[in-house]
């Protein structure tokens, strides 16, 4: 029985998903889930990342990530949206990213509902994991405590 290409792509970044749930994000699938997960973080901080299958997403964003949710301050809500495998989650996500363009891979943490860093896709492509997730750290620090 051949494999179709949804079920491949799913197959193929499986792992990518895994970078980061496996570190206690939670995928948003639907624009629903994105619109709960902003209400709900309207009391907290949040983080979410727009995962994607580059390069860069795999060396320095998703590593990264999880090195900076090692620190002892993070975001109350974890959250990630894959771009190009749930378009529509993501295009919802996006519209809380206002007014940056859409970058994929991202990071940002939000406060109260209201984006307060952002980690644009130019920012992660030069930068090591370390570099990244000391970023985040900054940021964590400053609006999660």
């Amino acid at each position: 029985m051949a494999m179709s290409f949804d079920s491949y792509m799913k197959d193929m970044v499986l792992p990518m998903r895994q970078d980061l749930t496996r570190h206690g994000i939670n995928e948003l699938l639907t624009p629903e889930q994105v619109t709960e997960a902003i209400e709900a973080s309207k009391d907290g901080t949040m983080l979410l990342v727009i995962n994607s299958v580059c390069g860069c997403a795999a060396g320095q964003c998703r590593p990264g990530v999880a090195k900076a949710l090692q620190n002892e301050v993070k975001p109350d809500y974890l959250y990630t949206v894959f771009a190009g495998q749930e378009k529509e989650a993501t295009a919802k996500a996006r519209e809380y990213l206002a007014p940056y363009p859409p970058s994929s891979p991202s990071i940002a943490v939000f406060k109260n509902g209201e984006l307060a860093h952002f980690i644009q896709r130019h920012q992660i492509e030069d930068r090591s994991a370390d570099m990244i997730a000391g970023d985040l750290i900054g940021a964590f620090e400053t609006y999660c405590k």
